[in-house]
C-alpha cells in the first residue's frame, strides 16, 4: 500500500500536473500550427510557385516496379515540417519574451534590513578592535 501512497502524492505534486497540462495544451497547439500550416499558409504559397502542391514535392531515386514501391525522398513533406517548427518556435520565443516582460512589471520587494547584532557581540567586537590597536 506504501508504494500507491507514494505515487499518488507524486502524481499529484503541482510540477508534475503543470507538466501534463502543458503537453496536453502542446499537442493541441502542434494540432492547430499543423492546420495553420496545411490548410492556410501553403496553399497560397503553392499558387505563388506556380500551382505546386508542397506535399507532392519529392525526389524518386528508384522508379516503382510492378508491386514494389517507388523509393522516394520526399522533401516537400521536410518543408512542411520545418514552417511547422518554425511557427511553433516563433510562438514559444514570443510567449517566453511576454513572461519576461510580465515579470519585470513585477516590483520585487527589498528584503527586510538584517536586525542589529545582539549586544554581546558588539561588545566582543569593540574588545577585539581594542585588543587589535594595542598591538
Amino acid at each position: 500500500m506504501s508504494l500507491i501512497k507514494e505515487f499518488k502524492a507524486f502524481a499529484m505534486k503541482g510540477n508534475v500536473v503543470d507538466l501534463a497540462v502543458a503537453v496536453i495544451i502542446g499537442a493541441a497547439f502542434g494540432k492547430i500550427v499543423g492546420s495553420f500550416v496545411n490548410d492556410i499558409l501553403m496553399p497560397p504559397l503553392g499558387v505563388l510557385l506556380g500551382g505546386i502542391d508542397f506535399k507532392d514535392l519529392k525526389y524518386v531515386m528508384i522508379d516503382a516496379v510492378d508491386e514494389k514501391a517507388a523509393v522516394t525522398i520526399n522533401y516537400g513533406m521536410f518543408v512542411q515540417t520545418v514552417i511547422d517548427f518554425l511557427i511553433i518556435a516563433f510562438a514559444i520565443f514570443m510567449m517566453i519574451k511576454g513572461i519576461n516582460m510580465a515579470k519585470k512589471d513585477i516590483v520585487e520587494e527589498p528584503a527586510p534590513p538584517a536586525p542589529p547584532p545582539p549586544a554581546e557581540e558588539i561588545l566582543l567586537a569593540e574588545i577585539r578592535d581594542l585588543l587589535k590597536a594595542k598591538k
